[in-house]
């Protein structure tokens, strides 16, 4: 089996929830340091969703100690373990990189109402 064979077989991972942009996620991902290898979490709200079979892609931003950081997962990779929606963001765009230039209050994203 070819590489390519095993990139196009790829799974849904089922410990993945549903989400899309303006929702804040916590994504545990595996990390491999040395020989050792750990969870490390890292939660902040979705900016971008790319959706491409076994090659999508979702970016998620945080404000660690005032400093803007963005992580983009695999969403079919193995090394992610799960991803739990912490709330869901209601925005009116797929893309939400206007939040790069947000700072504080400006870049909050309101919360969507439950429906019943």
């Amino acid at each position: 089996m070819t590489n390519a064979n095993t990139y196009s077989n790829a799974t849904e991972n089922p410990n993945i929830a549903g989400f899309g942009p303006g929702d804040r996620v916590r994504v545990s991902a595996k990390v491999v340091e040395g020989d050792r290898e750990r969870i490390q979490v890292f939660e902040g709200d979705v900016i971008r969703v790319r959706n491409g079979g076994p090659a999508s892609t979702f970016t998620v931003r945080k404000i660690a100690s005032g400093v803007g950081v963005e992580r983009t997962f695999l969403r079919h990779s193995p090394r992610i373990e799960k991803v739990e929606i912490v709330r869901r963001g209601k925005v009116r765009r797929a893309k939400l990189y206007y939040l790069r230039a947000l700072r504080g209050r400006a870049a909050r994203i309101k919360e969507k109402s439950r429906s019943r």
